[in-house]
C-alpha cells in the first residue's frame, strides 16, 4: 500500500466515525423526542380524566342531592384549575434509579434502569460524553433482548451487573465529584474530560461485545439453519 492509500484509508475511517457519532447523535435526539412527546401526551392524558371525573361528580351531585348553583359553579372552575395546573406541571416519568438501587435490580430490567439513570447524567457531562451517553444508550436496548434468557446467578449476568449496574454508574460519579473548575486542566497528561471520554468508549465497545457473546449462540443458529436450508432446497435444485 502507498503512502498515498494509506492517506485515503485513514481519511475514509475518520469519515466512517464522524458519520457514526452523527447517526448516534440522531438517533439520540430523536430517542429524547419521542419521550417528551409521550410525557406530554401522558400529562394532558391525565388532565382528561381528571377533568372527566370532575365533571361527572358535579352531575351526579346535582342530579342526586342539589344543584350547585353560582357559587359551586365558581368553586368547581377553580378546582378544574388547580387540578390541571397540577398535572401539568407534574411529570409522569418515574425518578430515575439510584446508584445503589442499580446494584439491585434483576439483570433483565438493568439496561433500562441504567438507560434512565445515563439520561438523568446528561445535563453535567461535557458535549462528547453526552454523544456517548447517548450511543451506550443504543447498546444498552440492543443487550436488553439478550439477557431475556440469562439467569441472575448466571455467570453473563454477573458481568453484565458488573459492567452496567457498577462500573458505569461509579465511573460517572467519580468524574462528577471532580470540581468543575478542574475538568479541562490537563494531569498527568490528560485532563478529566479526556478520561472521561477515553473510559465510555471502552464501556460502549464492552457492552456491544457482551451482546455479540450472548448472541453467539443464536447467530451460529441462524448460520447453520441457513446451511441447511442450502444443502435442502438449493442443491436440489441446481436450476434455481
Amino acid at each position: 500500500m502507498t503512502d498515498v492509500d494509506d492517506q485515503i484509508a485513514r481519511a475514509r475511517a475518520a469519515m466512517e466515525r464522524i458519520a457514526g457519532d452523527y447517526t448516534g447523535v440522531a438517533r439520540g435526539h430523536q430517542q429524547r423526542v419521542r419521550r417528551a412527546a409521550g410525557e406530554v401526551g401522558r400529562r394532558f392524558r391525565r388532565v382528561a380524566i381528571a377533568d372527566a371525573t370532575i365533571l361527572a361528580a358535579v352531575v351526579l351531585f346535582s342530579f342526586v342531592i342539589a344543584p350547585i348553583g353560582f357559587f359551586g359553579f365558581f368553586a368547581v372552575i377553580l378546582l378544574l384549575c388547580a387540578v390541571n395546573l397540577f398535572l401539568l406541571l407534574s411529570s409522569t416519568t418515574p425518578r430515575p434509579p439510584t446508584e445503589e438501587r442499580l446494584r439491585q435490580v434483576e439483570v433483565k430490567a438493568l439496561p433500562a434502569q441504567t438507560g434512565r439513570w445515563l439520561q438523568a447524567q446528561r445535563p453535567a457531562l461535557p458535549a462528547p460524553a453526552v454523544r456517548l451517553v447517548d450511543r451506550i444508550g443504543q447498546r444498552l436496548d440492543a443487550l436488553t433482548p439478550q439477557l431475556a434468557r440469562v439467569g441472575d446467578d448466571s455467570e453473563e449476568a454477573r458481568e453484565v451487573k458488573k459492567l452496567v449496574g457498577e462500573q458505569l454508574p461509579a465511573f460517572i460519579q467519580d468524574y462528577g465529584r471532580v470540581p468543575p473548575t478542574l475538568r479541562g486542566v490537563d494531569r498527568n497528561g490528560r485532563t478529566p474530560d479526556a478520561e472521561l471520554v477515553d473510559g465510555l468508549t471502552l464501556i460502549e465497545q464492552e457492552i456491544g461485545d457482551m451482546t455479540q457473546r450472548l448472541a453467539a449462540g443464536d447467530l451460529d443458529q441462524l448460520s447453520t439453519r441457513g446451511r441447511y436450508l442450502e444443502m435442502r432446497y438449493k442443491d436440489e435444485n441446481p436450476e434455481r
